[in-house]
């Protein structure tokens, strides 16, 4: 007997409906999977085989074939077991029920229970998005499902607690709304500004940034500074909103990283890898693409300390998703495309010892080493960054000091202001910030007054700014503007957004 039941696979963050057809028929007895499964999926014969047995069925000892259709794109990941194992008790006729409106998500146990899995919010959002009644999936997992609106959610615990509800012999089970639970967490684990002594210009930059998300580099000697203050830059960042909210939860949830009591990320992603990451690991891929880095930190901030150490070829990696805001990862199979629309800061010593051009300690590098130094960060990768600033040493008189400086709440005020004019101005596109803004964009919004046209122009003439260049500190005077709610874009403004442009030659 043939039985098919719906299951969901994921390419990306897309996905496609996969069918999970079973014929049992006579012959030696085997259990074959076909339908290009990889090693976790084909594996899922010994977890099917127990899970059956031990929740009271009988396995056939006859010939088995079980096949994932479509079958021309890889099947990975232990999500299948489920459907798997019901469409093997329908072929087998112990199970009779009616599933054609139900799609079946969950690794099984040997004992027959049903293990958390990655990536069901995705799949959830897919299988509503296809008409599908109902959802079933782990229990552990129903909070998480439970985010896709409208979607009708089944929980269970094990195998066979499901074959009991798909025979009418126990209740349907209920989830709870969890939503609301969560719009309320506040990130708590940040740096306050408040607490970094000195560096008033730096902060400035930050607030900068912040408002229109732009790119930053930070350079100055060891101690000034420049990892607390890239960690105090999420603690400024504007919440995130429910749209976003969820597409970073999504992210998290193929990439397994969601953390077990938090169904639904609301805080922006602040990642820092080290710098003897690999190119896999930053940008995403492998032989079943997940994302990397610069993916998981979506709608956050992707924090690469001691920038130059990187190497030239991982930092020309990140220059595409910089440009696009999206990053496409290809192999043989097809192509995988993630979102990556993060702000980059970066923190790097001016030379090899650290103390280039400091005040108060001498440099011991030679001349050229420095200049090698700086060469690793490539023009066409600042261009691609709005701020490079200096990060100068703190004096003794501000390091002592019992004063606070502004905190963190009082900046993130000003940002939040800052944010909701962008928005407004690009309700009709899905542009969110200053900095996404395309030359159509740049064209409508950024008018510049006369002075300020006149000093662009000598900008651009003396300064040798490339297009992309000039489009960039368009934007970042834009964004000055808004922080004064101006709608004109006036000489001081333009005046700001050239001063963070890089003064070292590459």
């Amino acid at each position: 007997m043939l039985a098919k039941v719906s299951s969901c696979a994921l390419i990306g963050l897309e996905g496609t409906i996969v069918e999970v057809e079973t014929d049992i028929s006579a012959g030696l007895p085997s259990f074959t999977i076909v339908g290009l499964p990889d090693a976790a999926v084909q594996e899922a014969r010994e977890r099917v085989r127990a899970a059956i047995r031990n929740s009271g069925f009988t396995f056939p000892v006859k010939r088995i074939v079980a096949n994932l259709a479509p079958a021309d794109f890889k099947k990975a990941g232990p999500a299948y077991d489920l459907s798997i194992a019901l469409a093997i008790l329908i072929s087998s006729e112990q199970l009779k029920a009616d599933i054609s409106q139900i799609v079946f998500l969950g690794e099984l146990s040997l004992d027959g229970s049903l293990r958390h899995t990655s990536g069901i919010l995705p799949m959830v959002a897919l299988a509503y998005q296809n008409g599908y009644r109902d959802i079933i999936v782990p229990a552990c997992d129903a909070r998480e499902a439970s985010l896709v609106e409208g979607a009708n959610i089944l929980p269970f615990n094990a195998l066979k607690e499901i074959t009991e509800y798909l025979q009418g012999d126990r209740p349907a089970p209920k989830v709870c709304e969890i939503k609301e639970d969560f719009k309320n967490i506040t990130q708590t684990n940040y740096v306050d500004l408040s607490f970094i002594k000195g560096q008033e210009n730096v902060k400035r930059a930050l607030e900068v940034a912040a408002a229109g998300g732009h790119n930053m580099i930070m350079t100055g000697p060891p101690g000034s500074g420049k990892t607390m203050l890239a960690r105090a830059l999420v603690s400024i960042l504007p919440p995130m909103t429910s749209a976003e909210a969820l597409e970073v939860t999504k992210i998290y949830s193929i990439a397994g990283l969601l953390p077990p009591n938090t169904p639904l990320i609301n805080n922006r992603p602040l990642r820092s890898p080290h710098y003897t990451i690999s190119s896999a690991g930053l940008v995403g891929g492998g032989t079943f693409p997940k994302p990397g880095e610069i993916s998981l930190s979506h709608r956050g901030v992707l924090f690469l300390d001691e920038l130059p150490e990187f190497g030239h070829s991982l930092l020309e990696l990140l220059r595409q998703p910089l440009e696009d805001k999206t990053v496409t990862i290809s192999r043989a199979q097809g192509s995988v495309s993630f979102p990556a629309n993060f702000m980059l800061v970066g923190a790097m010593n001016p030379c090899p010892c650290g103390f280039f051009g400091d005040n108060y300690k001498h440099c011991t590098c030679p001349p050229g080493l420095v200049t090698r130094y700086q060469r690793r960060i490539s023009g066409p990768f600042l261009d691609r960054v709005d701020i490079v600033i200096d990060v100068p040493r703190i004096e003794y008189e501000k390091l002592s000091s019992d004063r606070l400086g502004e905190s963190s709440e009082a900046v993130s005020r000003r940002v939040g202001k800052c944010r909701d004019i962008q928005l407004r101005r690009f309700a009709t596109s899905k542009i969110l910030s200053n900095a996404e803004m395309t030359p159509a964009e740049i064209r409508q919004f950024c008018m510049l007054e006369d002075a300020a046209q006149n000093l662009l122009r000598t900008a651009t003439k003396q300064l040798f700014l490339s297009a992309r260049a000039y489009h960039r500190i368009l934007k970042l005077a834009r964004t000055i503007a808004d922080l004064e709610n101006n709608d004109i874009i006036k000489s001081h403004h333009l005046a700001e957004a050239i001063q963070y442009r890089p003064r070292w030659q590459v």
